[in-house]
């Protein structure tokens, strides 16, 4: 009788990232935690000891260790290798960058409202440059012919994302696309969403902590059919994880506070690309 085959493990990081996306729901609360972490890290998992990793994690090192299992590896140096592996073929990460910038010592006296001005200008450079390599022009191009498609689009965000659905809602507005915020004025929220058909289009914007709301309208949207955008900070999003394409979007943050530059980015790029579209078509 012959041994049943072993199931080998991802070698490659692009593979490694499509079985965690795959595994995600199954695994427990505290490895989805590693999941995202080790995601949003990957210089981190690369480069540190495991008791360092988990320290900054702030996990038992043998739940790094469970975690690899989870992923059919022998244990972690073994997944450790392949992030070592990814990182050695790739320029400085995006979180890096802004810490090599943070850490320049050329800059105004820190504190003041000059050197304030001055880390969110530089942090703000890099999340864009990130976005611009990073974002997929196949991804822009699906979304533009969605939003074209769609008889009605619905924004849905909350919380810091709330100002992108209104900028969002003001430009679609100027290229004639029927517009609608699901702001939920009044305890409405759920009646708003209510309104979309499969022949409607959602765009979710939603960064961790996520909005519980905007999960369930995304969620409320996927099991009417109604197509999503989702617009978040990983794939491990669960706004990302119910959307038909999705973009991650990596905004600089200065102490603790996250700007939405490369979001806005994105909402004028969709909506600009819309007007060259029309205007292309002769409307």
């Amino acid at each position: 009788m012959a041994a049943k085959k072993k199931n080998v493990p991802p070698s490659e990081f692009e593979d490694l990232k499509k079985e965690i996306s795959c595994r995600y729901e199954s695994l427990s609360k505290r490895l989805r935690d590693i999941a995202r972490f080790a995601l949003d890290n990957p210089s981190i998992i690369a480069l540190e000891t495991i008791a360092n990793i988990a320290n900054t994690a702030k996990v038992q090192p043998s739940a790094l260790i469970r975690f690899a299992q989870a992923l059919g590896y022998t244990g972690f140096s073994e997944m450790q290798r392949v992030f070592q592996s990814y990182v050695a073929e790739q320029s400085a990460s995006y979180k890096e960058r802004i810490r090599t910038e943070m850490a320049r010592e050329d800059g105004p006296e820190p504190g003041t409202p000059s050197s304030l001005l001055y880390q969110f200008c530089e942090a703000n450079i890099v999340s864009l440059k990130y976005l611009e390599d990073g974002i997929d022009q196949g991804d822009l191009d699906r979304t533009v012919q969605l939003i074209r498609e769609a008889s009605h689009v619905y924004i849905m965000a909350q919380r810091r994302s709330y100002p992108v659905a209104n900028y969002l809602h003001y430009m679609l507005s100027h290229v004639d696309c029927r517009t609608h915020v699901l702001d939920g004025q009044g305890g409405m929220l759920s009646e708003q969403a209510q309104c979309m058909t499969d022949k409607d289009l959602l765009i979710a914007i939603s960064f961790y902590p996520y909005a519980e709301d905007t999960v369930e309208v995304v969620n409320a949207a996927k099991n009417k059919g109604v197509r999503c955008i989702g617009i978040s900070d990983s794939d491990l999003s669960p706004i990302c994880a119910a959307s038909t394409t999705h973009f991650r979007i990596h905004d600089a943050e200065v102490h603790q506070f996250r700007s939405l530059s490369a979001t806005m980015v994105v909402a004028q790029v969709l909506a600009t690309s819309l007007a060259f579209e029309n205007e292309k078509n002769g409307n």
